[in-house]
């Protein structure tokens, strides 16, 4: 069976992956969308969910548009992480992303994708508590009890997850196994978030309303 917890808050590391080009999108780097009210970056108001989550560090691997993300977003208290394969797919940034924290006393990480307008501090924070106040090792975020983004891996999953990292497969395969074996955590998050994605050009909408609602 698959354990539940509530929510607290945690100092985990955070990863935000924020490399990707929009393909649908028409070539429109995902991190450089407007989003909320003010219209900043995309992956400005992702990183602030990592942040505002007490997660520490916080490593954003960049890749499409990296020169202008790096100009134009305000990142203050991020590690800035470059990876030149992005284009290959998700995979090579979750690598990039774990090799960087490597070096880090982070003990587990909460990987947040850039493309979720609807994931603010609240459901990061419950992602984190996993690790510290449940003691789980592998966690996903789930919306009316169905598994999605984020995910936290325990450091010991690392190597496994960035063994698995291809394409645009990410974690899956570490995280299948796990709820295969009854030793994936969900984290209940629906009352707080939205899995919803930005990657078409009728998702775009969803940018206007991103933050809104963040608890």
């Amino acid at each position: 069976m698959n354990r539940k917890i509530g929510a607290a808050e945690s100092p985990v590391a955070g990863l935000l992956l924020a490399a990707g080009g929009g393909r649908r999108l028409g070539g429109r780097a995902k991190a450089l969308l407007p989003a909320g009210p003010d219209g900043r970056p995309l992956v400005e108001r992702a990183a602030g969910a990592l942040l505002g989550a007490g997660c520490a560090p916080v490593h954003v691997v960049l890749g499409a548009a990296e020169d202008a993300v790096r100009a134009g977003a305000r990142l203050s208290g991020c590690v800035a992480v470059s990876n030149p394969d992005w284009e290959s797919g998700m995979g090579s940034s979750l690598r990039a992303g774990l090799a960087s924290l490597e070096p880090t006393p982070a003990a587990a990480a909460v990987v947040l994708l850039v493309d979720q307008p609807h994931v603010g501090p609240a459901a990061v924070a419950r992602l984190a508590a996993a690790y510290t106040a449940g003691g789980a090792g592998l966690a996903a975020a789930a919306y009316d009890g169905v598994r999605g983004h984020p995910v936290l891996l325990g450091r010991r999953h690392w190597p496994g997850a960035a063994a698995g990292a291809t394409g645009d497969r990410g974690a899956r395969d570490v995280l299948a196994r796990a709820a295969d074996r009854g030793e994936l955590t969900l984290v209940e998050c629906g009352d707080v978030a939205a899995p919803d994605d930005v990657d078409t050009p009728a998702d775009l909408a969803l940018l206007d309303e991103a933050w809104a609602g963040w608890h």
